[in-house]
């Protein structure tokens, strides 16, 4: 009997540290948020207490990067592990383009219903829905989220600048109605709806000429792309935050007896940049700024949600953004002329778009006060591609040799107990970097050096493009204001190979 009685405690203990070993797992994913809006990272005029928090509960890196400095490859190759730049068609998508993840391949989230856990993402996709073809709204919209290994999808189709302005639930648009069915088209107007470009005095927000702007006008912002119909299933900007909010408390709460992933997709501080009243001026930084206090509060209110739920312990909230910063992206809200001394990317140079640091150099945050030290600050190196391989290797389940070919099992860092990320990773924005150790390459490229249509205080968005080899040293100098490269002829051909061989071999996972 006292055998049979220690057997079974033995079997107890085995599951109980089994099911440990399944934290709740939460990406709260930012959108154009920089290395220095958040005051954990030295943000001076602006404090973000919440997110703060977040790091004095975890683990803060510094060294932590995007897969690209912009939106939807970034997204692409966390998904996929898989760099974006190895697909055609996996650059910024309109609302109406086609699923560009693929269905039958494993997916991260897919690693997630393999071992058990119920998944969701909530929030703004950019991924395409459809086949590609020709896009009825007013039907089951598949393939999308559910079918790349999402449980549960509540979305809008691809960024709030972009029609359609609709929540998708599942395949289905919330809120509409047959009698007002919707058509989205991007290449010519439809509907005899107002649009900025027509009636620029309906507008609550001026847009920038030159980057599509004046399109079908939602809620008294113009967007890009046309649209009719679908009259009272528009979501209002304002609320998003809140309706975003909402479904993530409610897929925790529903889950919350058993282990969920939940990809908790926000659309701030992205453009059109129009935050919940109670936030509008409280920053003093213009929109922009309001729409990061909107953000730190979404993240509180995630937080003080997992502690009232009594699962925080068991919880890893991963803390990150989708690119770098960028302050006027079509539209005129006070990001550059009340800037006031505030430095989005912090000691990086240039931003969203740019191959330089501030594209792809992110806050990231890691907390799981079950097994991660609190308050640690590592320098690793960690990228987003690699979260597929290491949630899988944590799970024990293997990848094909086509699988997240660019995705590496740094899952020892991510928990703090390895100060080793990555050694080498390439950069990718309008053009390519490789970086080894404190040294980056930029592959040399034609191509503007300034975007003429997203500005920064100093005028267009610096791409980081030059037909000369470029070559820093990130350690000396992290702002890469110093181009070594005539100095380092042999590291510059040894980074160069590297790349090269990345790129002809189609795969940097070992």
């Amino acid at each position: 009997m006292k055998t049979k009685q220690t057997l079974l405690l033995f079997l107890c203990f085995i599951g109980f540290a089994y099911a440990q070993q399944k934290p709740n797992v939460i990406i709260i994913y930012a959108d154009d948020l920089g290395y220095g809006d958040v005051s954990a990272y030295g943000a001076k005029e602006i404090q973000t207490p919440n997110i703060d928090k977040l790091v004095a509960e975890g683990l803060m890196f510094t060294n932590g990067h995007c897969a690209s400095a912009t939106c939807t490859p970034s997204r692409y190759a966390m998904l996929t592990g898989n760099y974006a730049f190895r697909k055609k068609g996996t650059g910024v998508l309109n609302g109406n383009a086609g699923l560009i993840v693929p269905t039958d391949k494993t997916t991260l989230p897919k690693v997630f219903k393999k071992a058990g856990y119920q998944t969701a993402v909530v929030g703004k996709w950019h991924l395409g829905v459809g086949d590609g073809g020709e896009l009825d709204w007013n039907t089951a919209i598949s393939p999308g989220p559910n079918e790349v290994g999402f449980d549960y999808s509540f979305i809008f189709p691809a960024t709030a600048d972009r029609v359609p302005t609709v929540y998708v639930r599942n395949h289905d648009i919330i809120g509409l109605e047959k009698e007002d069915p919707i058509v989205v088209n991007y290449r010519k107007k439809v509907g005899e709806e107002p649009t900025g470009k027509e009636n620029p005095e309906l507008l609550k927000m001026d847009y920038t000429p030159g980057l599509a702007h004046d399109g079908t006008i939602v809620n008294g912002i113009s967007r890009m792309g046309w649209m009719e119909g679908g009259t009272r299933a528009r979501w209002t900007d304002e609320e998003l935050a809140h309706d975003f909010f909402s479904e993530a408390e409610n897929f925790i709460i529903q889950n919350k007896e058993k282990p969920f992933f939940l990809f908790f997709s926000l659309s701030d501080i992205h453009v059109p940049r129009m935050p919940d009243t109670r936030f509008k001026g409280a920053s003093k930084l213009g929109y922009r700024g309001d729409a990061i206090l909107q953000l730190d509060d979404t993240t509180g209110r995630i937080l003080r949600l997992l502690e009232y739920l009594d699962i925080k312990d068991d919880t890893m909230v991963i803390f990150s953004s989708d690119n770098g910063p960028i302050l006027d992206d079509g539209y005129v809200d006070g990001a550059i002329t009340e800037i006031n001394n505030h430095k989005p990317a912090g000691i990086y140079r240039s931003g969203k778009y740019s191959i330089f640091e501030g594209g792809t150099r992110v806050p990231t945050i890691i907390s799981w006060p079950n097994k991660i030290k609190q308050g640690k600050v590592s320098d690793a190196m960690v990228n987003q591609v690699d979260f597929l391989a290491s949630f899988a290797s944590y799970f024990g389940q293997n990848l094909t040799t086509d699988e997240a070919v660019d995705s590496f099992d740094i899952w020892e860092a991510m928990i703090g107990k390895s100060d080793m990320g990555r050694v080498e990773m390439i950069e990718h924005a309008r053009t390519l970097a490789y970086i080894k150790g404190d040294w980056k390459y930029i592959q040399p490229k034609k191509g503007a050096k300034r975007l003429s249509w997203a500005f920064d205080v100093d005028g267009g968005q610096e791409t980081g493009i030059s037909e000369e080899v470029q070559l820093y040293n990130l350690k000396d100098d992290p702002s890469e204001l110093k181009n070594v490269a005539s100095k380092y002829p042999d590291v510059v051909k040894e980074l160069a190979k590297a790349l090269e061989t990345a790129l002809n071999e189609g795969r940097t996972r070992i």
